[in-house]
């Protein structure tokens, strides 16, 4: 279709991270997929990419952040319990 773009938005990637990982850079992803999206819908190839790369780049970020936080507390918490 003329006039729209197919960059990736990553928003499912984005909303998942930010209710189970690292929620400021959740939130952060969630508004460069939304901007994703628009470029997409209006056919700004340039823009959809950058913002789909940024959207993703938090993504990683974000979910990389929350494993390690998550394996923190589990390590904290059998400390604490083999106490």
């Amino acid at each position: 279709m003329a006039g729209t773009s197919d960059q990736t938005t990553f928003l499912a990637w984005s909303i998942f991270n930010t209710l189970c990982c690292c929620f400021p850079l959740g939130i952060a992803a969630i508004v460069f997929s939304c901007r994703a999206d628009t470029a997409n819908k209006s056919g700004d190839t340039t823009k959809a990419r950058d913002s789909s790369r940024t959207a993703r780049n938090l993504n990683i970020a974000g979910a990389v952040i929350g494993i390690i936080l998550i394996i923190i507390i589990i390590v904290a918490s059998v400390m604490n319990n083999s106490k």
